[in-house]
């Protein structure tokens, strides 16, 4: 048994590469007694929304007779407009200059689809840069909204959904993440292109970051610990496209390790000198 859900799992994975974060989460019930213990068992320190529903779980099974894997996702409960309006004051409380706001995963039920466009603006405001890494509805919202985004990030299952087309060609993704970055006004955006890498467009650079061949075990939180190396490099004040290239080299990490276990150090640092990188 793992902590998990996006932005804890972005968090998880910062502390795993040597950086430091705050996550900020809903929990309650049993499950969110043992989700915090958990957390602070690895050194974080969460700070509560202040929404106390009880904690959702999702399990994940691997068939051991041809490597196939199968997620369940346990529904979580609705949030009233009250939770809501908890939430988004505890997150602009915890905003500092130069920090940098991480969104991760999908919005839980009664949430609208416009929350993260509507936080965007007090991030900003006191001095923080958000890196949005949502999906569905609200990752629909969010690009067709200019919102100042430093970063929208999505994978390629999300891309596809977003543009209704097949993608099957790596220029293809990056013509859309160009298209995206000129519409919804983000500084980057980063395209997860499966075992290819991740494209990026960003202002002086547009092109794909691929990781070495490695033998994949499981998937689960590559695209967060993805995240995690990405933030980590920018706050160290290294390029887009290095950070790009540590979070290629962390999500490799990822998918080498076993369950739900995120991204290594020693082995993101090993990946991060054999990732290439190729101008599309």
């Amino acid at each position: 048994m793992h902590p998990g859900g996006g932005g804890v799992n972005v968090s998880r994975a910062i502390h795993a590469l040597g950086g430091k974060s705050r996550p900020l989460l809903a929990y309650g019930g049993h499950n969110g007694e043992i989700l915090i213990d958990l957390l602070k068992k690895e050194g974080l320190d969460p700070v509560p929304l202040g929404v106390s529903h009880p904690t959702r779980e999702s399990f994940t099974v691997r068939d051991e007779a041809n490597g196939l894997q199968y997620r369940f996702m346990m529904p979580g409960p609705a949030w009233t407009p009250g939770d809501v309006a908890i939430a988004r004051a505890t997150i602009t409380r915890s905003i500092t200059p130069g920090a940098l706001v991480i969104p991760s995963g999908s919005l839980p039920p009664g949430v609208e689809t416009d929350f993260f466009v509507n936080l965007n603006p007090d991030v900003r405001a006191n001095g923080g840069r958000m890196i949005l890494d949502t999906s569905g509805p609200a990752l629909r919202h969010a690009s067709k909204t200019r919102l100042g985004l430093f970063v929208l990030r999505m994978d390629l299952s999300e891309a596809r959904e977003l543009s209704g087309a097949h993608l099957t060609q790596v220029e293809d993704v990056a013509n859309l993440a160009t298209r995206l970055r000129q519409e919804c006004g983000a500084e980057i955006v980063l395209i997860a292109a499966g075992g290819q890498g991740t494209v990026i467009a960003c202002e002086n650079w547009r092109g794909l970051t691929r990781p070495p061949p490695v033998m994949p075990v499981s998937k689960v939180g590559a695209g967060d610990s993805f995240i995690g190396a990405f933030a980590l490099s920018i706050t160290r004040g290294e390029d887009p496209l290095t950070a790009c290239a540590w979070g290629t080299a962390a999500a490799t990490s990822a998918v080498t390790t076993e369950g739900t276990a995120l991204c290594v150090r020693a082995d993101t640092e090993r990946f991060f000198q054999l990732v290439t990188r190729t101008e599309i």
